[in-house]
């Protein structure tokens, strides 16, 4: 019998939460057995294994990390857009590292729901490219610049990466600056 009040949805929030405390790459079923405190064949009634758990952990993720990055952009257009963006971004996987690490997983192309969410994800930024006159091939370049960015920045920020003195925030922000002004002065 299933325990009262445990969905798959649970399962997944709660191995979300975990992820964040312990990271994407020590999430087992056996911890989130735990955590819930339940025994471990329990959890089978909610999620095929952990192949599903890390598939459906990606996919609320990237839904997180969507919902952000389209609130960000809303209203705003040029570097302001691209700044709240990139700002959204950076600010989900610092508080959220083991969900953004399973953000990182390219959407499966058998799970419709994980397609949306990274559909979502990639308008937000093809939003921003628009207004650079940015289309078709050249938005597929630009948005890929633009992930390996902030991606890079994030994740050599959360492994303390960056050991100079200078402030971070200044140089997340000449990183914006920098992605504008190659935006701006784009040739095909």
């Amino acid at each position: 019998m299933p325990r009262v009040g445990l969905t798959p949805q649970t399962v997944v929030r709660e191995a979300a939460a975990l992820a964040d405390e312990v990271g994407h790459d020590r999430l087992t079923l056996a911890a989130v057995a735990g955590r819930l405190g339940v025994a471990l064949p329990s959890l089978y009634k909610h999620v095929r294994g952990v192949d599903a758990l890390h598939q459906k952990l990606a996919v609320l993720a990237v839904g997180e990390l969507a919902e952000e990055m389209t609130r960000a952009v809303a209203g705003r257009a040029g570097r302001d857009a691209l700044h709240a963006v990139a700002v959204a971004w950076r600010d989900y996987g610092r508080r959220h590292p083991g969900r953004y690490a399973a953000a990182q997983q390219v959407p499966d192309p058998d799970d419709p729901e994980h397609v949306a969410a990274g559909r979502r994800a990639l308008d937000a930024v093809y939003a921003i490219l628009l207004g650079y006159g940015l289309t078709g091939d050249d938005a597929v370049d630009a948005a890929r610049i633009f992930r390996s960015a902030v991606h890079g920045f994030v994740t050599l920020e959360a492994v303390g990466g960056f050991g100079m003195p200078r402030g971070l925030d200044r140089s997340f922000d000449q990183l914006v600056a920098a992605l504008d002004t190659a935006y701006l002065d784009w040739r095909s």
